[in-house]
């Protein structure tokens, strides 16, 4: 068979021809393979350049240079190869027929590129492109040896042939595979590639010469041989290699310049996502920072930003403005009895009703806690009560929390902008003042600002200084002492320890007017410790005049009736005076106990276990459970003068006295009647068995000194009635 004057056959003429032997260039053979090798290397370059182009007109582009690359290449390394092949005859080549091959493998390379600059490569397609860059090579092969003319006739054994062509697609399928192993930019799979290239390069070397290895060259009985080559084949083959080297060289660099910039593209794009993502966060964390997160309405930063830029439109255009601050009532007992479920269940229904009450122009937010705030432009006071009206209608709608219903209520303070203040500050401690004052009337109300409330909170605020002032300088506070009589014996038994401050400019003030202010504003510990230490400093005294018996009780307010040291504190004073626990009684409110009885219990029950007398102070004011009466470690009960001032001309005082009376008594408790300012008092109480009285009408509260006077003249009188008492008003 014959093709381009190629001759494939195992038979050769039978007419005297001479079968030529032919050798190669050793220096030329390895400069072949290593351009083969470098084309593979810049194929597999290229084929990654061409995977990762993200325009499909770069794609393009790299895919005509890829081709341009791979096929130049293959057909340099066929070429030098060719140049290396010493024969004893002339070769020349054809140049139309060896640009020809050029077309050949450049055309199926760049076929072989598109297929291989897909996204994603099935095997069928790897096969193909296999397949087309293979037959290329083999054509560039057969084609490029067609070019050549010689006196000797080329003939081609099909073994061999077959076996180059299955060795150039065989090439082409492992080319194809690792080109898409190395799209991926990885530094360990970048090194593999000169390797990979190296065993590309035998390949198609393999190709080449196996090709050659078929080759049979005859020429005619007595055609002159010539010795081998000597011209400047080595030249050529070098320059050859050379100029593709070049091309190669080149088209790597255009390539790893390209490579940086896209990673630098990439770089850029990841920069541009971490600033997207950044600015997501932005809007994010600006969204939390001004939205609180359980009723999705504004925070107490996102009110003052809003409130601020209100408030100065408001000033611009000399509208008014009101501020109302609410909060639900009793929202602590929905918290400790249903609990915190169920409170966040309440805020978000309450902020929805709220809001459902507002106009559409209307700000409300929630400040912390049960606590909101609502901001409305208004033109007058009526305005503003109309709209808390509303507000509080909607709030008495019943309500499901945790199986049960019920009704909540609000209280709602109102300032207004600009009557009531002039800055955010101002109008929201105004708006504060007039909610406390609401919740002081009783709570499910509203109440204005008014200036009386600014000049009672700032009396309240100055005398808290000046109360906190006192205890930590020991100056202006004393004890008085109200004796308490026994009506067995006759004798005074025990003092009352009564605080008293006397202020520089207001002069002398009941507790009623500053144990408030000290329970409002956390320090009530600090003064019950203070009267604690002087009580027991003037027992100590006391007991040096000559009563070391006499008992002093000493009040305890409701809020440090809760503090779990309470107990070390009262032992660490009466040992520091050396003071026998019997000689204190400590007396707490009625309601200072029922308000958390289960804590009470305990912390009187470890007074009790220090020797302390306990006794529950005004009985009757407040709503005792009999059943808790009888499991309080009590020693005295004290009926509350309200009780006493009427007797004996109330009857129905005279009743509830006596029914106190038998009722501690059946509780093995001692009574003190409190208040006994008259001889009838006294006479109507003692036939009823009271234990002891107290009250003007055996003395005022006197300061240590007059105390101990009294005390001396009471001791010395002897009487079988009651005495000393003061003189009869009668």
């Amino acid at each position: 068979m014959d093709w381009l004057g190629l001759r494939f056959g195992n038979e050769l003429p039978a007419d005297g021809q001479v079968l030529l032997a032919c050798s190669h260039n050793t220096w030329l053979v390895l400069l072949a393979f290593l351009v083969a090798s470098a084309a593979g290397y810049c194929a597999f370059d290229m084929a990654e350049r061409v995977a990762n182009a993200q325009q499909p007109e770069n794609r393009r582009r790299w895919s005509w240079l890829g081709a341009g690359c791979l096929g130049g290449g293959i057909w340099a390394m066929h070429f030098i190869a060719m140049l290396a092949f010493e024969a004893p005859v002339s070769i020349q080549y054809d140049i139309p027929t060896t640009a020809l091959s050029l077309l050949l493998v450049t055309s199926a390379c760049l076929v072989g590129m598109h297929i291989l600059g897909r996204p994603r490569i099935t095997t069928s397609q790897h096969l193909s492109a296999a397949l087309v860059i293979g037959l290329g090579i083999t054509a560039m092969h057969y084609t490029g040896m067609a070019a050549v003319r010689s006196p000797a006739t080329l003939h081609y054994q099909p073994t061999l042939v077959a076996l180059s062509v299955a060795i150039a697609i065989g090439a082409s399928l492992a080319a194809t595979l690792l080109s898409a192993f190395f799209r991926n930019p990885d530094e360990g799979r970048h090194l593999l590639k000169i390797p990979a290239s190296l065993a590309m390069g035998m390949a198609i070397f393999s190709m080449h010469f196996t090709g050659m290895q078929a080759l049979q060259m005859t020429v005619p009985v007595g055609t002159a041989l010539i010795p081998t080559a000597t011209d400047n084949a080595q030249g050529l083959g070098l320059g050859l290699a050379v100029i593709a080297g070049m091309v190669l060289l080149f088209s790597l660099g255009v390539a790893w310049t390209d490579k940086k910039l896209q990673s630098k593209e990439i770089d850029l794009q990841r920069v541009n996502g971490l600033l997207r993502e950044l600015e997501q966060v932005k809007v994010a964390l600006q969204n939390v920072a001004h939205v609180d997160p359980l009723t999705s309405l504004p925070n107490r930063r996102a009110f003052n930003e809003f409130f601020a830029e209100k408030l100065e439109q408001h000033a611009r255009h000399q509208h008014s403005l009101a501020v109302m601050f609410l909060d639900i009532d009793h929202f602590k007992r929905v918290n400790d009895n249903l609990g915190h479920d169920a409170g966040d269940q309440l805020l978000r229904e309450v902020s929805e009703r709220v809001r459902a009450a507002l106009r559409r122009e209307d700000m409300l937010a929630r400040l912390g806690g049960d606590e909101f705030c609502v901001l409305a432009s208004l033109e007058n006071l009526a305005e503003a009560k109309a709209l808390a009206q509303r507000i509080m209608e909607k709030m008495k709608d019943p309500i499901t929390l945790a199986g049960r219903t019920f009704s909540m209520t609000t209280s709602i303070g109102i300032s207004l902008y600009p009557d009531d203040g002039e800055t955010c500050e101002e109008l929201l401690k105004h708006a504060d003042l007039a909610l406390y004052q609401a919740k002081s009337s009783g709570r499910n109300n509203l109440h204005f600002f008014s200036r009386h409330l600014k000049n009672k909170a700032t009396f309240e605020l100055q005398l808290e200084e000046e109360l906190h002032l006192a205890l930590s300088r020991d100056n202006g506070l004393f004890l008085t002492y109200q004796p308490i009589l026994d009506l067995r014996n006759g004798q005074v038994v025990k003092l009352e320890a009564l605080v008293r401050w006397q202020h520089p400019q207001l002069g002398l003030l009941p507790p009623d007017r500053f144990i408030g202010v000290a329970e409002a504003n956390g320090f009530i510990a600090e003064l019950d410790a203070w009267v604690l230490r002087r009580a027991c400093q003037d027992l100590a005294i006391l007991a040096g005049e000559g009563f070391p018996d006499l008992r002093v009780a000493v009040n305890c307010s409701a809020l440090n009736l809760c503090r779990d040291d309470l107990v070390d504190e009262v032992k660490h004073t009466l040992q520091a005076h050396d003071i026998h626990p019997r000689r204190l009684e400590l007396e707490v409110t009625e309601n200072a106990l029922m308000s958390n009885v289960n804590q009470a219990l305990y912390l009187l029950e470890c007074m009790r276990s220090l020797g302390l007398c306990i006794s529950i102070d005004d009985f009757g004011t407040g709503y005792s459970s009999l059943a808790y009466l009888k499991r309080l470690p009590l020693d005295t009960l004290k009926i509350d003068r309200s009780f006493i001032m009427d007797l004996p001309g109330s009857h129905a005082d005279m009743e509830i006295v006596q029914a106190i009376i038998g009722m501690a008594h059946t509780l093995h408790l001692q009574v003190v009647a409190e208040g006994v300012e008259s001889r009838e008092q006294l006479d109507f109480l003692k036939s009823h068995g009271c234990d002891f009285i107290q009250g003007y009408l055996i003395s005022r509260p006197q300061r240590l000194d007059g105390i101990t006077d009294f005390l001396r003249q009471q001791q010395g009188s002897v009487a079988s009635n009651v005495l000393p008492l003061r003189p009869n008003p009668t």
